[in-house]
């Protein structure tokens, strides 16, 4: 999964991490960052997918799900897309990236590689 992860932060310029994480916020991949921030970021997304969720269900005609979040922040953007079941992939990119290329990426990188991100429920703290 290295080399698509790559591909996508090569192909966005402006993209400074891009981490693939689970549901409960494990960090399962990760390019352009190191470990130590990868599992800070990956364990804030936890939160942020269940805060969308809990938003989304306030749709009457929605599903629930939380497809997409972005966040703009002085200095740059945040992206949260769902990536399969349970899965999550999370970019942070520079004041000067384009959005509309970095949603098209991600979306492009997701239906590559979503059924091979999906994780499965935990259970007593193991993976089944």
């Amino acid at each position: 999964m290295d080399w698509m992860l790559k591909d996508l932060a090569d192909g966005v310029p402006q993209t400074r991490h891009v981490v693939v994480l689970s549901a409960d916020g494990l960090r399962m991949a990760q390019y352009g960052t190191d470990t130590d921030t990868a599992d800070r970021l990956a364990a804030a997304c936890a939160g942020l997918q269940s805060l969308a969720g809990a938003v989304a269900t306030e749709l009457p005609h929605g599903d629930g799900r939380m497809r997409l979040v972005v966040i703009e922040m002085s200095g740059g953007f945040f992206y949260l897309m769902a990536a399969g079941a349970r899965a999550y992939l999370a970019v942070l990119a520079d004041e000067g990236v384009d959005a509309g290329l970095m949603g098209a990426r991600m979306r492009d990188l997701v239906a590559r590689i979503g059924e091979h991100l999906s994780t499965g429920p935990r259970d007593d703290g193991q993976a089944p």
